[in-house]
């Protein structure tokens, strides 16, 4: 299989640190922290290497914080297309506790110019040459162009290859007008950007050009939908707890090798839902326990609910 682009529009130097109880208003003694290079595309590409299929991540980044995020991932063999741009890369906080929660402090993005945008996506239809497939991931920079989502999933189009997005708010509505072969939004994002019934609102996205839509719903399980009007679902793994941040990541990583091997829609769902599920376990996003993916894997099952 050869690699999968993955785009994290909006990347992160992520800390996460660990407490017993994250109470407002007080001091907390840290038990362990954790710096690393993020954003969801960084995630789901490390998901993607974890489970044998190779990928690249193409990120724009800046200042300090930028250098620091691409050195970080080509120390650890992430192949890194960084494209430099003059903004300050953001810094995100994750507090979890031992009841699994978890309290984020995401900074946004700083604006990219017009021109570095162009660069992003020049750098991307560069990569998808001979590439398998093209994942976008992630939130949207302030003041990113309405345009990029498109301009992305077309050039997937063009290199004939299929696109998968996992974002949030306008950016979702215009990934689904652009024909993406999948959109994985988790519930909430769902609601916000199309209220209704969640079945009736992935529906809507369908309506609008994606090929497929899966909603990740937490406790929940997996909802995914089909152009041909099929609807699925697969229960979550009962009992698991632990650090939730990247489990839509590793859902996301299980779909697109799912799409490129041409697995069977039923056993692409249930596969995400164990990888979502053995994402948890980890202590944070872009990691999964693979011991426990081997373990859910056979107790799930996706059932046409439609």
């Amino acid at each position: 299989m050869t690699r999968v682009v993955c785009v994290t529009p909006n990347p992160a130097v992520d800390v996460t640190y660990r407490v017993p109880e994250l109470i407002p208003g007080a001091s907390h003694r840290v038990a362990d922290g954790l710096e690393r290079a993020g954003g969801k595309g960084v995630n789901v590409a490390r998901v993607l290497r974890a489970i044998g299929v190779p990928a690249v991540v193409v990120a724009p980044v800046g200042g300090p914080g930028g250098r620091w995020l691409a050195e970080t991932l080509a120390d650890g063999g992430l192949a890194t297309r960084a494209v430099p741009v003059a903004a300050e890369t953001r810094r995100t906080v994750t507090v979890v506790d031992d009841s699994g929660a978890a309290t984020a402090f995401n900074e946004p993005g700083r604006p990219l110019t017009s021109g570095e945008w162009s660069a992003v996506v020049a750098a991307v239809t560069e990569e998808l040459a001979g590439a398998s497939a093209l994942v976008v991931s992630g939130s949207l920079p302030e003041g990113a162009p309405d345009d990029l989502l498109p301009r992305l999933v077309a050039a997937a189009h063009a290199a004939g290859v299929p696109a998968v997005a996992d974002t949030s708010g306008p950016a979702l509505l215009s990934a689904a007008e652009a024909g993406p072969a999948l959109l994985k939004p988790n519930a909430e994002e769902l609601a916000a950007a199309v209220p209704g019934d969640v079945v009736e609102a992935a529906g809507r996205l369908l309506a609008l050009g994606a090929g497929r839509v899966v909603v990740s719903q937490g406790a929940d399980g997996l909802l995914g939908l089909t152009g041909d009007g099929d609807t699925w679902r697969v229960a979550a793994v009962p009992g698991v707890s632990g650090n939730p941040t990247g489990a839509g990541d590793a859902t996301v990583a299980a779909l697109v090798r799912g799409l490129v091997t041409g697995a069977p829609w039923p056993d692409v769902l249930a596969d995400a839902a164990a990888l979502g599920a053995a994402a948890v376990l980890s202590a944070a996003a872009g990691e999964v326990d693979l011991a426990a993916y081997a373990r859910f894997l056979p107790t799930l099952h996706a059932e046409r609910v439609a």
